[in-house]
C-alpha cells in the first residue's frame, strides 16, 4: 500500500529549475512512485492535487513537498535524501556571507557590485517585475522564464533600448557571455564567432558543429524565440547585432532564428547589410539554408575546411539465418544543404513493415521546425513548447512525455528525435531514452537521433552516441542530416 508524505516549508524559496531537478532525483529513488517538490503556486498545487495528495494551506512563497512511496521504509529514505538535496540548494548563498542580509530585489542585489547582467528564472507571471527591476538598475537581463505575455516582452525590450541594455528572452534557454554559459549551455572552446539567436537549440546546434570543426565561440546572445515575430519586431536581435559588431574580438556573426515574420526578416537583413562584421544568416524557412548549411557557410567565411559531420549508423539487423554480422563503421552521413525534401542519408535503416508516418518527437523548437521543413512530411511535436512545460521540467531535463509518445508509435512509422547535451540538461539522457528506443526498434519502428553536443560536454558525446546506437538508433550530430535520413527511411519503405 502506498504511503504519502506532504510537507510545507514556509518562507523557503528555490528556483524552479533547481526544484525540478530535486523532484526528478527523488522520483528516481527505489520505492518512490512520484515526488512533487515545488513552490506552492496555484499551478503546482493543482498538479499535486491531481496526483491525489491531500494538501494543507500554502502560498506561492512556501515550498511544497509531496512524496508517494511503496512503504514507510522507502518514504523515510526518500525524505532523508530530499533533505540532503535541499540543504545543498540552501548552501548556495549567491556570494553573501551569513552576516549579510540577502537582498530582496534585483536592484539592491546589484548595488555596490560590478554586475552587468541579471538572470531571471521565476514563474512566468512574476518575470516581468523582476526583469524590469534589472533593466531599471542598468543591467542587461536574461529571462529564462517562459509563459511571459508577449505584451510584457515588448515593454521590457523597449525600455531596455532606452536604458541601453539588452533583454535576452523571455524563454531564453541558452546564452554564452564571454565564454561563460548560462541556462542550457554546451562546453565550447573560445573563439572568434558570435551568435545572435532567436532560438535556443538552434544556437546549440550551430555552436556545437562549429566546436566539432575546431572553431570557437565567444558569445551566444539568445533573444527569445518570439523576437523576430511581427509583435516584437526584432527589438533584441537588432541590439545584439550592434553589440557584437562593436566587439573587436568577434570576427564573424551568425544570426539564427525560427521562421521569422517576413517584414521583420527584411528589417533585420537591412540592418545586417550596414554592419562592418561579416554575418552569416540562418533564418529558417522554405528555400533557406538549414542550420548545418549555415554552419558550413560560416566555416568557409573563416577559411576553415568543412569536416565530415560525425554519425553512427544503426546496428545492422541480423540476417535471416540469425548469424551474427558486424555492425557498420562510423560514417559522415550526407552533405548538408538547403531545406527541402532531399532524403539522402547514411547509416543503417532499422526495420519497418509498412509505409507509415515520420514522427518528430523533439525537445527543441528550432530543431523541430528545421526537421519538419527538411522532411516535408510527417507529424512533429515540440515538447519544449510552453504548452508542455507548465508545471513540469523541460524535456531536455525530463524525457517522460517523449518516452510516452515513443511508446505509442505503431510499427512501420519512423521516429526522429533530438538529444541535447550540455550543462543544465539531463546528466545522462541515454540512460532513460535507450530502453524506449530499443523497445520501439524491436516492434519495427526505426529511430533516428539528432545528437547535439560538443566533445567537452559533461555527458560525453561519444558515450551518449554509442549508448543510443546500441539501442538500435542511427545517430547524427547534424539535425539536418538526421531529418534527411529519417525521411529517406520512410521513402524507401514505400
Amino acid at each position: 500500500m502506498s504511503t504519502d508524505l506532504v510537507r510545507v516549508r514556509t518562507g523557503v524559496y528555490h528556483d524552479s529549475v533547481s526544484l525540478m531537478r530535486v523532484s526528478q532525483a527523488v522520483t528516481g529513488l527505489p520505492g518512490v512512485e512520484v515526488a512533487v517538490v515545488a513552490m506552492a503556486t496555484e499551478l503546482n498545487r493543482g498538479i499535486a492535487a491531481e496526483l491525489g495528495f491531500d494538501l494543507p494551506e500554502a502560498g506561492p512563497a512556501d515550498l511544497l513537498i509531496a512524496i508517494r512511496s511503496g512503504g514507510p521504509a522507502a518514504l523515510e529514505a526518500a525524505a532523508a535524501e530530499l533533505d540532503r538535496l535541499l540543504a545543498g540548494l540552501a548552501g548556495r548563498t549567491g556570494g553573501w556571507t551569513a552576516a549579510e542580509h540577502p537582498p530582496r530585489t534585483v536592484r539592491t542585489a546589484a548595488r555596490g557590485r560590478a554586475a552587468t547582467l541579471a538572470l531571471v528564472s521565476v514563474p512566468g507571471e512574476h518575470a516581468f517585475a523582476e526583469a524590469m527591476d534589472a533593466i531599471e538598475a542598468g543591467l542587461s537581463v536574461m529571462i529564462f522564464s517562459d509563459n511571459v505575455p508577449v505584451e510584457q516582452e515588448v515593454l521590457l525590450k523597449r525600455r531596455a533600448a532606452e536604458r541601453d541594455v539588452l533583454v535576452m528572452g523571455p524563454d531564453c534557454g541558452t546564452a554564452v557571455i564571454a565564454g561563460a554559459g548560462l541556462g542550457f549551455a554546451n562546453v565550447l572552446r573560445p573563439g572568434p564567432v558570435g551568435l545572435v539567436a532567436a532560438s535556443g537549440t538552434g544556437a546549440q546546434q550551430v555552436s556545437c558543429l562549429l566546436d566539432l570543426a575546431g572553431v570557437g565561440v565567444g558569445h551566444v546572445l539568445g533573444v527569445g524565440g518570439r523576437d523576430l515575430s511581427e509583435e516584437v519586431g526584432g527589438l533584441s536581435t537588432l541590439r545584439a547585432l550592434e553589440a557584437l559588431d562593436a566587439d573587436p574580438a568577434t570576427e564573424l556573426i551568425v544570426l539564427i532564428s525560427k521562421p521569422p515574420a517576413p517584414e521583420v526578416a527584411r528589417t533585420v537583413r537591412e540592418a545586417v547589410a550596414k554592419l562592418e562584421t561579416p554575418v552569416v544568416t540562418a533564418l529558417l524557412g522554405p528555400g533557406q539554408d538549414d542550420l548545418t548549411a549555415a554552419t558550413e557557410n560560416a566555416l568557409r567565411a573563416l577559411g576553415v575546411a568543412v569536416p565530415t559531420w560525425r554519425s553512427w549508423p544503426a546496428p545492422a539487423p541480423p540476417p535471416p539465418d540469425d548469424r551474427p554480422r558486424a555492425a557498420g563503421r562510423d560514417t559522415g552521413g550526407a552533405g548538408a544543404g538547403r531545406t527541402g525534401t532531399d532524403t539522402e542519408g547514411a547509416g543503417g535503416s532499422g526495420g519497418g513493415t509498412r509505409a507509415g508516418t515520420l514522427r518528430g518527437v523533439y525537445s527543441g523548437g528550432t530543431l523541430c521546425a528545421e526537421a519538419r521543413l527538411i522532411a516535408g512530411t510527417g507529424e512533429f511535436t515540440d515538447f519544449g513548447d510552453d504548452a508542455y512545460t507548465r508545471g513540469r521540467a523541460h524535456p531536455m531535463i525530463d524525457p517522460t512525455l517523449r518516452l510516452e509518445a515513443l511508446a505509442e508509435v505503431p510499427p512501420g512509422d519512423v521516429v526522429l528525435l533530438d538529444v541535447v547535451l550540455g550543462h543544465g540538461a539531463d546528466p545522462d539522457p541515454s540512460a532513460r531514452l535507450a530502453p524506449g528506443i530499443a523497445a520501439a526498434v524491436a516492434r519495427g519502428v526505426p529511430v533516428v537521433v539528432a545528437l547535439v553536443g560538443s566533445e567537452g560536454d559533461p555527458q560525453g558525446l561519444n558515450a551518449q552516441a554509442e549508448a543510443v546506437r546500441a539501442a538500435g538508433a542511427a545517430v547524427f550530430t547534424s539535425n539536418a542530416q538526421a531529418a534527411r535520413h529519417a525521411a529517406g527511411l520512410l521513402a524507401s519503405a514505400r
